[in-house]
């Protein structure tokens, strides 16, 4: 993700950057409304002069963050798409060089749901983090240093909605969570899989009577997704309601009038002073309530992007760097051992000859190798000791189009 990632660095900096901006241009416009305040408020005349100015320096901020804001997003938006074709190319491309016996322990609908879904689920990692993220903390900062230096004492007070919702970002992160989060997407990817198989042999289906097994399959995988996401939703929605009602706006009022009318009143603060408190205190919650409403899309992307790494992980079938031609058509086996992912040996010891002009039979009980067996000759996979050569060549001397040449496989 990194190699993907590196090429497009100058143009993350570039939303960042423009992000920040416009973010805390965004300021400009609360902080002319409290200077507004003050002066109208104040005992002296006003200075319309000094109010046209403050208006101007509001609107002037106003209009930087809506351009900057906007480019940010563009920009974002652009390198989201780039990296992601640059990903579904790479995992084309890698999917185009694992061995073929690889397709067939996975499902069509799991590698699917990778190369569509999952891909496009990076969407919020790649296009909204970075800029949002950044400006959701810095900008709330400046305020925080802003409203210590008006009155420390309401700040604190102003705080404590986020001291709130903060204690309860752990309880989303328990290994109990990430759990229900791994099901829920594993439950996705059962019913994917379910609907892909039922749409591609829906034609044998029709042609066996077998339409109600087919679909008792999705529907059991639907009855799954079902019985996790209620789980999900049990264990999230209490603590997604508190954090909705520590961070909302009304709470967050109730709790500044609150302490700036406890201050006022024992005469500790200016009554126009409580403004800034009024307009600003809700924006320092803002680094919370992002967390926790893109906390899941997040982890979404984060556990899609590792879904994808599993993908583009798979060691690819190695092509020979100086092919070699069979002489004849003679295939034999020398002391083939195989075992698939799990350990589990199928093949030990295996010698066999197949003489060109001649037809085998290979009969045994289910699951005691013949298909592995047949399936090492069109190369789906390489034994892990000994082995498969065709005309006196080994089959990974060979190249992949002369391979399938000389080799010609009909599924069961």
């Amino acid at each position: 993700m990194t190699a993907l990632l590196r090429p497009h660095l100058w143009g993350f900096a570039a939303v960042l950057v423009l992000q920040v901006v416009g973010a805390l241009a965004g300021l400009a416009p609360l902080l002319a409304v409290v200077e507004l305040g003050r002066t109208l408020l104040a005992a002296a005349p006003v200075d319309q002069a000094h109010v046209r100015n403050v208006v101007l320096a509001g609107a002037a901020g106003l209009l930087v963050k809506l351009l900057f804001t906007a480019a940010s997003s563009g920009i974002g938006h652009v390198l989201d798409g780039r990296v992601q074709l640059a990903l579904r190319r790479r995992l084309a491309a890698g999917l185009g060089s694992v061995p073929i016996g690889w397709f067939s322990r996975r499902r069509t609908g799991e590698l699917a749901k990778v190369i569509g879904e999952d891909v496009g689920a990076m969407h919020p990692l790649i296009a909204h983090a970075p800029g949002e993220l950044v400006a959701a903390f810095v900008v709330p900062a400046v305020s925080l240093v802003y409203l210590f230096a008006v009155d420390w004492r309401l700040t604190l007070i102003t705080l404590i909605p986020v001291a709130l919702a903060v204690a309860l970002v752990p309880l989303m992160m328990l290994p109990a969570r990430t759990r229900e989060q791994k099901e829920l997407d594993a439950a996705m990817g059962r019913i994917a899989s379910s609907v892909v198989e039922f749409v591609q042999g829906i034609a044998v289906v029709k042609a066996f009577g077998g339409s109600g097994r087919a679909h008792r399959a999705f529907l059991t995988a639907a009855d799954e997704f079902v019985a996790v996401f209620l789980r999900w939703v049990r264990g999230m929605s209490l603590l997604a309601a508190g954090m909705q009602v520590a961070l909302s706006p009304p709470f967050v009022l109730l709790v500044v009038l609150a302490g700036g009318a406890g201050l006022i009143t024992s005469g500790g603060m200016a009554a126009a002073d409580l403004l800034p408190f009024l307009l600003l205190g809700l924006g320092l919650t803002a680094p919370v309530a992002a967390l926790g409403h893109g906390f899941d899309d997040l982890q979404a992307a984060a556990r899609a992007l590792g879904r994808v790494r599993d993908v583009l992980a798979v060691r690819p079938l190695p092509e020979p760097v100086r092919p070699r031609r069979p002489q004849g058509h003679r295939v034999e086996l020398r002391d083939v051992r195989f075992a698939y992912e799990d350990g589990r040996e199928v093949l030990r010891g295996v010698d066999l000859v197949l003489e060109p002009g001649t037809v085998t039979a290979l009969v045994g009980p289910s699951g005691s190798g013949k298909s592995t067996l047949v399936q090492l000759l069109p190369r789906f996979f390489d034994p892990a000791h000994g082995s498969v050569s065709i005309g006196g060549v080994d089959l990974r001397e060979l190249d992949g189009r002369e391979l399938y040449r000389l080799v010609s496989f009909v599924f069961q």
